[in-house]
């Protein structure tokens, strides 16, 4: 089986990584000559919405996927008129921007922070009156690793903020206290049967996730189930589907979806039965879906700018480094590591140990 996936980033490279021993092969398109996924199969350099290159890649595979969420969702609809297309543009449609995102939560029962839709500055001004500050104010599409954001502590941060941001569309969120950030990384087949792998805790730093440690047993795994199997059954959803929820009294408050395999679930590369880029290939090819369960503790640690020298890193104990082939840049995702122990105390140590290689 061939499989056509839309972006060529770490992302994509891991999911071929995942699906050769599985005798598929794959085939990129994506407009950077240094798509760093390419050393794993074909790559067509071509902008996101060239019909032209869409139709040669649809001509020469099985079936589409993408591995991120700015992939346009006319170009996953034009895909579908020749060959499967998984998630479909529909669900990425909705997943991309924030106020279809946040709507469709409302119109689920799931609870979000208070939200409002912003098309200017006299919008973000109604809005901030009657959400109050602080709030954070999002592009309603595109941002991502923090970008394309900004938060509003002041009534002097609001001013012009419409016209910082670009003057494009936006959603303002109300700031909730949470205690703790935590994903559930989903996986749906085509025939709707749905696993579900533990819940994440998940630390960040500038907007940036750093560490992610899988949970055993958290009280808020079942409500975390139920909300995202509202979302995967409301869109009709196949493949890996990632939900990062706040924590808040108690309970959880939905904060996004991503309709892909996500940073914060890396972890089950090494510390699940099946990963979630395995279970996405599976998922999307219609083959049998794959344990979620953990093998053992496991956590994940983003690099960011640079990778810290390689004999240091695997000389942790259990530790599986993960280089994604991109050129060091500031700021950019070049990188992670698992560890992996049979007890949370010794995972600790393990991370110590890498963060204390991470010089950013």
């Amino acid at each position: 089986m061939k499989i056509g996936v839309i972006g060529g980033g770490q992302l994509g490279r891991m999911l071929a990584l995942a699906g050769t021993p599985l005798g598929m092969n794959f085939a990129f398109l994506d407009p950077a000559p240094d798509a760093c996924a390419a050393a794993l199969g074909e790559h067509l350099l071509a902008d996101y919405g060239d019909q032209e290159h869409l139709r040669l890649l649809a001509n020469d595979v099985d079936l589409v996927t993408f591995e991120f969420e700015s992939v346009p969702a006319e170009t996953v609809a034009f895909l579908s008129q020749f060959v499967p297309v998984y998630p479909s543009a529909e669900a990425l449609r909705i997943a991309r921007d924030r106020w279809f995102e946040k709507s469709m939560f409302k119109d689920l029962g799931i609870p979000t922070p208070a939200f409002a839709d912003i098309q200017s500055q006299a919008d973000l001004d109604a809005a901030v009156a009657s959400i109050g500050l602080p709030a954070v104010l999002k592009t309603r599409t595109l941002g991502y690793d923090g970008k394309g954001q900004k938060v509003l502590r002041t009534p002097e941060d609001v001013s012009d903020t419409f016209a910082e941001l670009g003057s494009v569309p936006c959603l303002l969120e109300g700031f909730v206290p949470f205690t703790g950030e935590v994903s559930l990384i989903t996986v749906r087949a085509r025939d709707g049967e749905t696993r579900f792998y533990p819940l994440v805790h998940n630390t960040h730093d500038s907007g940036i996730l750093r560490l992610s440690i899988a949970s055993t047993d958290h009280p808020l795994q079942a409500l975390a189930e139920d909300y995202a199997g509202r979302v995967l059954k409301q869109l009709d959803y196949v493949g890996v589907l990632a939900f990062e929820f706040f924590e808040v009294d108690g309970g959880l408050k939905a904060n996004e979806i991503a309709p892909r395999v996500h940073n914060s679930g890396h972890w089950t590369t090494e510390g699940a039965e099946c990963s979630q880029f395995e279970n996405h290939l599976r998922a999307v090819a219609g083959l049998p879906l794959g344990s979620t369960a953990k093998v053992g503790e496991s956590a994940m640690l983003n690099f960011i700018g640079e990778v810290p020298a390689v004999d240091q890193v695997i000389a942790v104990e259990d530790c599986h480094l993960h280089h994604y082939g991109k050129a060091f840049k500031a700021g950019r995702k070049v990188g992670h590591a698992t560890v992996r122990s049979k007890d949370r105390a010794t995972l600790d140590r393990q991370v110590k140990r890498v963060e204390a290689l991470i010089k950013n």
